[in-house]
């Protein structure tokens, strides 16, 4: 089964460490990107680089920005391909953000 790690960040935590405690957190991320049972990742860009759709009346409306202002922000996912939720959640506790005050979100995959 695949399942989705949706990971939100606190902004400027990982801005707010030394770099040596960076290259340190990047180097988690890529290891676990190296995990047989990670299909995908990526990380994404800032949330002031978001624009959000409504469609209203038929017609697309815009804004720039994200949906909402929330505490943490959608910084990255991973696709894992696991025997169940227990495996998933052991991949989600390798994630670095788990740690340092944001969560990674689990969502099974559903296939059409």
């Amino acid at each position: 089964m695949q399942y989705a790690l949706l990971i939100n960040v606190l902004p400027g935590v990982f801005e707010a460490l030394d770099t040596a405690e960076q290259e340190a957190i990047s180097a988690e991320y890529l290891a676990i990107r190296s995990d047989p049972r990670v299909v995908a990742g990526a990380h994404v860009a800032p949330p002031h680089t978001a624009s959000t759709v409504r469609v209203h009346d038929g017609d697309a409306l815009v804004t720039d920005g994200p949906f909402a202002e929330t505490k943490e922000v959608f910084g990255g996912y991973f696709l894992v391909e696991a025997d169940d939720l227990d495996a998933a959640i052991e991949v989600a506790a390798m994630v670095p953000t788990a740690r340092l005050g944001g969560a990674v979100e689990i969502r099974p995959i559903v296939k059409a």
